[in-house]
């Protein structure tokens, strides 16, 4: 590690937890206690059918969520690209798209919600005797879903401009008027489950106009009419960056949707009837959700932590981040197993009170459905752990295998066989399982920490220094994995007489901010199509996007001072619009291609055109995430060469005399 500037590099690691992950906690739980408050008021002052009333309609709620979260973090992503860019204007237009977008699509999901509550209550497993209670609260809540939606994106963006703490209040704000306001709505005025919607849909309004109120305050940009005029190109871009939120939260609503229909069909069949398994579970995994919000909020904050110092190979202080979050998640994922168990008649009274029956199953289901809690304390950080450290593919795994791919069939197989209580056993399965996996994976990454080397080698920067170009003219040069373009850029750069930069630029970036080089290199210009899975749980840019950021930096200092030769990175795009830039395209037929990396970088023929394709995949996945064009397109260069017709020396000596007028003619 060449320098030890970021604290991320030597403070305490305890300290570092402290100060990263106590907002990041703090933010969680007051969303998970927002969804709580409704309930503990309309259990005391309605009963429970109220609360699986509100149960039925929170996949709704949800589902709204899921796409002011999409817009909120990707608007956020995208700002914080373009502000690393220097394109504050871009920035703009980027934050105006989102706004709009979560606008429109606000107006939309309340008309709709509006036109077809009834069907979709029904979907959500609304039973007969609850439908009253679901309709009243369904259409209030309806009316706010704007002012939510809203709210929610402009919390995220507001975070992003570099007021945490604005928006931290604009949300405790809210959820303190929630308080007060259920009280009123409920206990004064006896409005029931319609007043407690009331009572939430008044303080979104509250969160959403401190918010509102905000957009003329921006620190980093300056918003304008003209940026919220809708452009495709960025708006699809916005959804890309936030797409993971939007998969996260809409995998929780699959699963409640299963989950409401099979305790409707299942429960009626059994001795607790259909509404009481309803609004037991519903209560359960709210509460559960306290919990994981914890422990989510830990691992997130440890998540810089994590990415830097593994990056700067400084892998004692990975171990030592990584021992002190699953320590942390583990002590508080057994005080939450202890309370299921010993007191669960005691956590379900906070929701009012009930029947035997009501009582009976609600103990059942913080036994059974929560039996394996404990997991969570390192199931959760797990995943967070390979997110910090740009492994998205594990990453991805662990956050939708205990959901999506385990608890949902868990519960339908084991509800056919065993009725009711084979959804509860559902729980520990999941979680069961889930713990298996993050820990086989887990161990075999601790293992292998800091084993792995660098394959790829810097050619040391012996071009000459004699430069026989008239003018300054920059080169940037993209290639196919096997063509030669890496090659013939030597050459270019040889008989121009210019600086050629490649993995120099890896190196000047490892100097700069204390990462490996063996890190930079495994995670720049390289983008699987998991990669936007890993941005769930901490608001911010991942590995990829901060490298390019960083590239991007170099890479126009470089353009600004001299003439010379840049490989890939993108540097086409990062150089557009200036005269003095000749952009090129290397191709080959995959025969060579495959001949090539079989000679040269030693990979075995069998295996080496899915090698190549695999690559190949990665680079136009990055570049198109970057600059949202084709990698291949023709139109994105200036020169596209076949390096099979001519040949490396051949294609090298075209491109110079092409060079050398255009350097004549500037």
């Amino acid at each position: 590690m060449k320098k030890e500037e970021n604290i991320l590099g030597y403070e305490k690691i305890g300290t570092l937890i402290r100060k990263f992950s106590i907002p990041c906690i703090i933010s969680l739980l007051v969303n998970s206690l927002y969804n709580i408050v409704d309930q503990i008021f309309i259990g005391w002052g309605v009963g429970y059918l109220g609360n699986g009333a509100t149960n039925i309609v929170f996949p709704i709620t949800i589902v709204c969520l899921a796409f002011s979260l999409m817009l909120g973090d990707g608007t956020s992503a995208y700002l914080s690209l373009k502000l690393g860019e220097k394109k504050k204007e871009e920035a703009a237009k980027g934050v105006g798209n989102g706004i709009l977008l979560s606008a429109i699509i606000s107006i939309v999901l309340f008309a709709g919600t509006m036109i077809f509550l009834p069907q979709l209550l029904n979907l959500f497993g609304c039973t007969d005797a609850l439908r009253e209670y679901a309709l009243g609260y369904g259409y209030v809540i309806a009316l706010g879903l704007p002012f939510m939606m809203m709210g929610t994106t402009l919390n995220s963006v507001i975070r992003a401009d570099g007021s945490p703490r604005y928006s931290m209040i604009s949300m405790v704000s809210g959820a303190l008027l929630n308080v007060c306001l259920d009280a009123v709505f409920i206990f004064v005025l006896h409005k029931g489950v319609q007043g407690a919607a009331i009572a939430t849909v008044l303080s979104q309004v509250l969160t959403f106009v401190m918010n509102i109120v905000y957009v003329k305050k921006f620190k980093t940009i300056q918003l304008s009419k003209s940026n919220f005029k809708l452009q495709a190109s960025i708006g699809r871009k916005v959804v890309g960056l936030g797409i993971s939120s939007f998969i996260t939260q809409m995998s929780f609503v699959f699963v409640m949707a299963v989950e409401n229909n099979l305790l409707a069909k299942y429960g009626a069949l059994s001795e607790y009837g259909a509404e009481i398994p309803i609004t037991v579970i519903g209560i359960v995994m709210k509460i559960s959700q306290i919990l994981n919000s914890i422990i989510v909020g830990i691992a997130a904050g440890s998540q810089p932590i994590l990415g830097y110092n593994y990056g700067a190979q400084r892998y004692d202080r990975v171990k030592q981040a990584l021992k002190t979050v699953l320590s942390i998640s583990v002590i508080i994922s057994t005080i939450a197993f202890l309370l299921f168990q010993l007191i669960p008649d005691k956590l379900i009274a906070i929701f009012g009170s009930g029947d035997d029956k009501y009582i009976e199953f609600a103990c059942l289901a913080f036994r059974v459905y929560l039996m394996l809690c404990i997991c969570n304390g390192i199931q959760i950080p797990s995943g967070i752990f390979f997110q910090a450290i740009g492994k998205s593919i594990k990453s991805a795994i662990l956050s939708l295998s205990r959901q999506i791919l385990i608890l949902m069939p868990a519960m339908i197989i084991l509800a056919n066989i065993f009725g009711i209580k084979g959804i509860l056993y559902a729980g520990p399965f999941a979680d069961g399982i889930a713990f298996l996996i993050a820990t086989i994976l887990l161990i075999t990454e601790v293992k292998m920490m800091g084993t792995k080397k660098s394959v790829s080698q810097a050619l040391v920067d012996d071009t000459s220094t004699d430069n026989v170009l008239n003018n300054q003219v920059v080169i940037t040069l993209s290639r196919e994995y096997g063509s030669g373009g890496r090659y013939i850029g030597r050459l270019i750069a040889d008989k121009l007489g210019i600086k050629f930069y490649d993995k120099e630029f890896i190196t000047k970036i490892a100097e700069e901010t204390g990462l490996s080089e063996e890190y930079i290199e495994n995670n720049e210009q390289k983008r699987n199509l998991l990669a936007n899975l890993n941005n769930g749980y901490y608001f911010g840019l991942d590995n990829s996007d901060e490298l390019f950021l960083k590239e991007s930096e170099l890479i126009k200092k470089v353009a600004d001072k001299e003439s010379c030769v840049i490989i890939g990175r993108c540097a086409d795009f990062i150089l557009s619009g200036r005269k003095n830039v000749v952009k090129i395209f290397i191709y080959s037929d995959m025969e060579n291609k495959i001949k090539r990396a079989s000679d040269i970088y030693g990979i075995k023929k069998s295996n080496a055109e899915k090698e190549i394709n695999r690559i190949n995949k990665l680079r136009a996945n990055h570049y198109k995430h970057y600059t949202e064009k084709d990698w291949k397109n023709p139109s994105n260069y200036d020169i596209c060469i076949n390096s099979d017709i001519l040949g490396v020396e051949k294609s090298a000596e075209l491109i110079c005399d092409i060079v050398k007028e255009k350097a004549a003619i500037l």
